[in-house]
């Protein structure tokens, strides 16, 4: 079943005046002699003419850099209090700016109002690329105790018993019995005793990994740029993944990327941040989609006709 947890998210365009205005008021006592030194993300959407964005399943924010689609994603991830582990660009009115936005939710087949699914969460690049350090560091680490781990188990399979008089030595002796079992290989006491590496393919290979693991049913999930670190090929499995995950496991999905193979998801809205007013396209109607078309149409007498 599709799901459309988050509904309508508003923008208090009509108040960013009024809350710049008070921060004025805060940092000199008055409004002609205050002072912001940061007022993001004021004026951001009122000169995109973007109020309202109405989600779907699947609602992709597409534009340039600095077009505001990443604040947009960190804005609602902020007011539906998601879940998430990398910081982000912020400022003195960007908690404020939050707190004045408005949120609708979806009704469900039985017309019952939804609520945002625990769990919800916001996944970046920089989770990504953090996911990738940590699996590195991981194996790394496993690689250093490998020796150590090799001298331990000779130690412990032909050395002395390990008397077992509380539970401080219960480690040595249950590595001790690993060790002295016949059907227990030195890999298999390796991977017992000093853990067993990741099994580590390309950035796009983890990345897409990343996405398998941390994924949910029946969840929300603003995804930032995700298609960063991967191939083409993997960006499609990507898709094809948040695809079948919004159609038959109750996932939405609110994503920010310039990816072409995201952007044809089928069912997708797309909101065109680099257009004013912000309007909803079709994906070969946007211009990076259509950079993409003409290179290839300009190439096109060195492919094969078989393979076209």
């Amino acid at each position: 079943m599709q799901a459309n947890y988050l509904e309508t998210f508003t923008l208090p365009i009509d108040r960013e005046e009024a809350l710049c205005a008070q921060r004025r008021i805060e940092t000199g006592g008055c409004v002609t002699m205050g002072y912001i030194e940061n007022a993001y993300p004021c004026c951001i959407f009122d000169q995109k003419e973007l109020r309202t964005v109405c989600c779907k399943p699947i609602t992709i924010f597409y534009g340039g850099n600095g077009s505001g689609k990443s604040t947009l994603l960190n804005l609602i991830a902020a007011k539906l209090q998601l879940k998430r582990l990398a910081p982000f660009n912020s400022g003195e009115l960007f908690d404020r700016y939050a707190d004045l936005c408005s949120y609708t939710v979806g009704c469900d087949e039985d017309g019952d109002q939804q609520r945002i699914p625990n769990g919800s969460r916001i996944l970046t690049s920089d989770d990504v690329f953090e996911y990738m350090l940590a699996m590195r560091s991981n194996n790394d680490e496993i690689r250093e105790k490998i020796e150590i781990g090799r001298a331990e188990r000779k130690r412990l399979k032909y050395g002395d018993t390990v008397k077992l008089n509380g539970m401080e030595d219960y480690e040595q002796y249950r590595l001790q019995v690993l060790a002295r079992r016949k059907s227990v290989s030195a890999r298999k006491f390796l991977h017992q005793a000093v853990g067993k590496e990741a099994n580590l393919g390309s950035n796009g290979e983890t990345a897409l990994r990343f996405f398998e693991e941390k994924l949910k049913n029946d969840t929300l999930y603003c995804l930032d740029e995700p298609e960063n670190s991967m191939a083409p090929k993997m960006q499609i499995e990507l898709a094809a993944m948040l695809e079948q995950m919004a159609r038959y496991c109750g996932c939405q999905f609110l994503i920010a990327t310039h990816s072409p193979f995201l952007l044809a998801m089928g069912g997708a809205r797309i909101y065109d941040l680099d257009e004013t007013p912000v309007t909803i396209k079709n994906w070969w109607e946007l211009e990076n989609t259509r950079v993409y078309f003409s290179f290839f149409r300009k190439y096109k007498h060195l492919f094969d006709e078989d393979d076209l």
